[in-house]
């Protein structure tokens, strides 16, 4: 099943992300990140039945997001945009998806950590009402020991 975006562009198309995807997003996974997931954390995800979406602009992955939604909560897991398709608008869509996914699915509330290094994506969740909850030390792996996160929350009750 797949979900058209509500655009005026039909080159858009938000889809569940499928096994015959990995190979392409892991491509953009390690050309983003210095510390990518694998093959197989995206596998297991696939395998659990979270919520695991890709952005496809023509027949290309520009961008894909991987959450979780139990109970009442989601906690959005990873959005990632190509590096080479950053700047066009691409999160913000995916993120108002994975939103309108959240709620869809009966979350009350979305989580998310974000490296405090990440002031573009910081400024988005900002921009779409997310709120700092608090600070997780030495949360991530980087170039010189670990990175802390940010944790953000969006109240989705409404």
């Amino acid at each position: 099943m797949s979900a058209i975006l509500q655009s005026s562009n039909p080159d858009f198309c938000f889809r569940k992300m499928l096994e015959a995807d990995l190979n392409e997003i892991l491509a953009i996974e390690e050309s983003v990140y210095s510390f990518p997931w694998t093959r197989t954390i995206f596998h297991d995800c696939l395998n659990v039945g979270y919520f695991c979406w890709v952005l496809q602009h023509q027949d290309k992955i520009v961008a894909y997001s991987i959450m979780s939604v139990a109970a009442d909560e989601s906690h959005l897991l990873t959005i990632v945009v190509a590096k080479d398709e950053q700047g066009k608008g691409y999160g913000k869509k995916l993120l108002d998806e994975m939103i309108r996914l959240a709620s869809k699915n009966g979350a009350k509330a979305m989580y998310l950590e974000v490296r405090m290094s990440n002031k573009t994506a910081i400024q988005l969740y900002h921009q779409r009402g997310f709120n700092e909850l608090g600070i997780r030390n030495n949360y991530y792996p980087a170039e010189q020991g670990r990175e802390d996160a940010l944790i953000l929350a969006l109240d989705l009750s409404f």
